[in-house]
């Protein structure tokens, strides 16, 4: 990001308009930190232990799952991120170019409401974070009272760093990434010395069905991020790598993925009831000494503001491309709100934290999906956003189609999104078509639904792509910098 614009560290006022050329100063490098901190959470141990509870595979197939799944799903992240580097706009915006000004708001509202739970499920593990180091170095048990209040002190942090902007978000997700290396490290060579690693392999193998489908209950969380990662690279020149944007997503997450799900596989042999406990956070006070627990608990936790200060920040242009004409740090509050209210409720009312967790991530990985089938598709055909159409929401704007909508990417979109949920098992819902198939058996409800919504995209007649002329281009940026240097 520029620091001639926007001093580092300094309230972020840019909402949903498209980036001038003369403020894409971004590197690529700078999102390696980027989706590490955006993987810095507890939650990996606990989906690591259900591996091995849950899905009975052995040690080497949940190395697989591990591998695989942040390759697979941030893959999609660095892919969908170039599209950042092509518009200079987040990802919600951009897709105005393809589902029309009015028809985005459909993919738009489920992303938003979808966000909502992934918001509340990393504040309900930050609290419990908070409650355990209490517990720990206090003996405060846990109550009603004392729940609600680590919620609170956690979603208010959450804001701050949400509300500042990008540059410190960037900040500290740099800084936790050297912290929580060192601790892991430290953890991990814990484990080494004190695990029974002659019962870690004596387990027997599990199915293959299991093994993907666990490669997608991991995955799950990555594929939550794919229609947010071009507010990360926004601020990239055009000229940026692309390569280099998926190398650096991948990289990222993978460096934490990898050794935190394999950590939870480890530690599921000496905690078997990990993955049904009630809270995802608490075993680690058990397992752990307390002069390692505490401060990797601290640090997870600070990860686990920084996840959720990246969704909120996304979220906040969400609901600015919904219609709320706010600025995006105020547009932030609204989804704090919200998170601290469904928070509070699976706080006081779940008895199972991971059972709701994993019934979630199936249906949060189909929401996103049907998205990211038809955005995808469409960044094959267009390389470029007009900045004027995007901004312009009225029947005058380029991205108007028909009626404010694109027929192909809203009917696309919405078969892709339906097709998904008849494929999908979870607690919560189970599809008609989920059972007596190889889609349903592997969990791949949300793989399917990548594939419908694109295919039929790439298939049906789309109205022409519109870019601005190249010397309107300029103008407008020139425009903006010099109204940006005025100010």
């Amino acid at each position: 990001m520029s620091k001639t614009v926007q001093a580092e560290g300094a309230l972020e006022t840019r909402g949903i308009e498209q980036v001038p050329d003369a403020e894409r100063t971004g590197r690529t490098r700078e999102l390696f930190p980027t989706w590490v901190g955006a993987n810095i959470s507890v939650l990996l141990l606990t989906m690591g232990a259900s591996l091995v509870v849950a899905y009975h595979l052995s040690f080497w197939q949940a190395v697989v799952c591990a591998v695989a799944a942040p390759v697979v799903s941030y893959g999609l992240v660095g892919l969908i991120g170039i599209a950042g580097k092509r518009g200079g706009a987040p990802g919600m915006a951009l897709s105005r170019a393809v589902f029309g000004q009015r028809g985005n708001l459909l993919p738009g509202a489920v992303i938003w409401v979808a966000r909502w739970g992934w918001e509340t499920i990393n504040a309900v593990t930050g609290a419990y974070a908070l409650l355990t180091v209490l517990d720990i170095l206090f003996g405060l048990k846990t109550n009603s009272v004392l729940d609600i209040v680590m919620l609170l002190a956690f979603v208010v942090a959450t804001f701050a760093i949400s509300g500042l902007g990008i540059n410190a978000v960037q900040k500290c997700n740099t800084y936790a990434t050297y912290l929580f290396g060192l601790f892991s490290v430290l953890v991990l060579v814990y484990l080494i010395v004190d695990t029974d690693w002659s019962k870690v392999f004596s387990r027997p193998a599990g199915s293959a069905a299991a093994v993907i489908t666990g490669i997608g209950m991991i995955a799950a969380g990555g594929v939550s991020w794919i229609p947010t990662a071009p507010d990360f690279t926004r601020y990239l020149p055009r000229t940026a790598s692309s390569k280099a944007i998926v190398g650096h997503s991948v990289g990222g997450a993978g460096i934490v993925v990898l050794p935190m799900v394999l950590m939870g596989t480890v530690m599921a042999v000496s905690t078997p009831d990990l993955a049904s406990a009630s809270d995802p956070v608490s075993f680690l006070g058990e397992i752990l000494p307390t002069w390692i627990a505490v401060p990797y608990l601290l640090i997870a936790l600070i990860g686990m503001l920084l996840i959720n200060a990246m969704s909120m920040y996304s979220a906040g242009f969400t609901a600015q491309t919904l219609g709320f004409r706010i600025p995006r740090h105020w547009a932030v509050s609204v989804n704090a709100v919200i998170s601290l209210g469904f928070g509070g409720v699976l706080m006081l009312a779940a008895t199972s934290f991971m059972g709701s967790f994993i019934a979630f991530l199936s249906l949060l990985a189909v929401a996103f999906s049907a998205w990211v089938g038809v955005f995808g598709a469409d960044m094959l055909r267009r390389t470029e956003y007009d900045g004027r159409a995007m901004a312009d929401t009225t029947r005058t704007s380029a991205y108007w189609y028909t009626g404010g909508f694109s027929p192909a990417a809203v009917a696309s979109w919405a078969i892709g999104l339906i097709a998904g949920l008849m494929f999908t098992t979870s607690d919560w819902f189970t599809g008609p078509l989920a059972n007596n198939n190889v889609i349903g058996e592997y969990g791949l409800g949300w793989v399917a639904t990548v594939v419908i919504s694109g295919v039929l995209y790439l298939v049906l007649p789309k109205p022409a792509v519109v870019t601005s002329s190249p010397a309107d281009a300029a103008a407008e940026s020139a425009a903006r910098t010099e109204s940006a240097v005025r100010v």
